[in-house]
């Protein structure tokens, strides 16, 4: 029986392997730059010409790109679940904004849960940050806008989802980055309009979801994550039988 010899693999095959690790794993993100070609090639101790070939794989692959002007990136579309056409019709659709909520109940719970039992102590720092960010947003009701406040809720759970550890989770939750923001942002200007605690109960419910994944505590951190969002929904829901009043309000007053 004749097995035939092995093929050596190339260096630039271990090369394309690492840096499709680190594009799996978050550690490069859509749209960011790679070092210089000399400080990745020293950082990766291998020669340039082996590492051109291996981005040049992955530039095939449509994992990485080159700008005019110079640089490699990692695809700007990478991960991009939706389209903008799509973006805005979930954005106007009432129904699709609830889906949407369904859709976080199932998701952020799950990594809410893993990433109380696998966060690392970089992770708690992580999200310790996104954490200060957002209770800054809190401490200054009047002063910051509702796009800065959305940035930073948006931010806070995409720290969640990095602290997962499960990649298909984490480029999800990535990929809907842009909408989920939005859909923050949209939100919270009818919740703060309708009830005046909103404020309050939001900043509560994330600081004991925090808690819950600084300490280690899985099953705590999604069921804090699905009360949440169920409070989210509880309250949207109001805010849309209250539009509707206004509406059949305004349409009487106009017979």
């Amino acid at each position: 029986m004749n097995f035939g010899p092995l093929r050596q693999k190339r260096l630039s095959d271990d090369i394309v392997e690492r840096l499709e690790a680190m594009i799996l794993e978050g550690t490069l993100k859509a749209g960011e730059r790679l070092p210089a070609e000399r400080v990745l090639a020293e950082q990766f101790g291998v020669s340039r010409p082996s590492l051109r070939e291996a981005i040049q794989k992955l530039a095939t692959k449509g994992l990485l790109s080159s700008r005019q002007g110079g640089g490699t990136y990692v695809c700007e579309n990478l991960g991009s679940t939706f389209s903008d056409p799509l973006m805005y019709l979930l954005e106007s659709s009432v129904d699709a904004q609830r889906d949407l909520l369904e859709f976080r109940h199932t998701l952020e719970g799950s990594c809410a849960y893993y990433a109380a039992l696998r966060a690392t102590d970089v992770d708690r720092r992580r999200l310790s940050e996104a954490f200060e960010r957002l209770q800054d947003c809190y401490g200054r009701a009047g002063e910051v806008t509702r796009a800065e406040e959305g940035v930073a809720d948006a931010n806070f759970h995409l720290a969640i989802a990095e602290a997962s550890h499960n990649a298909v989770l984490l480029h999800t939750i990535r990929g809907l980055f842009d909408l989920l923001k939005r859909n923050v942002v949209t939100n919270i200007g009818g919740m703060y309009a309708l009830r005046g605690e909103t404020r309050g109960m939001l900043n509560a419910q994330h600081r004991a979801l925090y808690e819950a994944i600084i300490e280690g505590r899985a099953e705590d951190a999604r069921s804090l994550s699905n009360q949440h969002i169920d409070y989210v929904q509880e309250v949207l829901a109001d805010v849309v039988q209250q539009e509707a009043r206004e509406q059949r309000a305004q349409r009487r007053q106009g017979l």
